[in-house]
């Protein structure tokens, strides 16, 4: 895994802080590869404890019903992002937010991938918007605006395939972003105090 990571990053350190998170990328597996999630996570956690330190790393998976707080759990446990995915058939941060906290490191990784199957029934040339993305994106500025405001840096990543052009949902987002009003730069809430006992005194 390390000799994998310098060859991302290069000896020479010339990503610098441009090197974003690490994703560690799982398709759907069905039960004749893993019966249930706590197999997965006999293979996972052996994993995650060899990650080398001093990187961002970030987990998808594709099983939604393995989508728990056991999981986010184990993932907050060696410091790891759970991915949050705008993709066909995932659910949304707002859903997983109703059964626990999917934000599991002091950064988090979306990732807007759409529908493979059926925007390629539209096009196969990716140089313009060809399916209006525009309510989702809408969410996301809102999500991602109350998730600065807890001290949580966002890493996002937008495919082809969201939209039909990457660099055009990069810019509708900002562009949303701005048309709210929003700032440039959110500075976090301020912690609330711990509530005082009687041995505080």
């Amino acid at each position: 895994m390390r000799s994998r990571v310098k060859a991302v990053r290069g000896d020479d350190g010339i990503l610098g802080e441009k090197l974003g998170p690490l994703v560690l990328q799982f398709p759907f597996f069905n039960r004749a590869e893993f019966k249930s999630q706590s197999d997965f996570l006999d293979r996972l956690i052996p994993f995650l404890k060899k990650l080398p330190e001093g990187y961002k790393f970030a987990v998808e998976i594709r099983n939604k019903e393995w989508l728990d707080a056991q999981f986010a759990g184990v993932l907050r446990d060696f410091g790891t992002a759970l991915v949050l995915q705008d993709q066909s058939r995932m659910p949304a941060p707002s859903e997983l937010s109703q059964r626990f906290d999917p934000i599991t490191t002091d950064w988090t990784c979306i990732r807007w991938l759409g529908d493979r199957k059926s925007i390629e029934r539209l096009t196969t040339t990716w140089n313009k918007t060809v399916v209006d993305r525009t309510n989702e994106i809408k969410s996301w500025v809102d999500f991602c605006f109350e998730t600065i405001r807890r001290g949580i840096k966002v890493f996002g990543y937008a495919n082809n395939h969201y939209g039909g052009h990457a660099p055009a949902t990069i810019t509708q987002f900002r562009e949303l972003w701005r048309g709210k009003g929003l700032p440039e730069s959110v500075k976090p809430l301020p912690k609330p105090l711990k509530e005082r006992t009687l041995f505080d005194l």
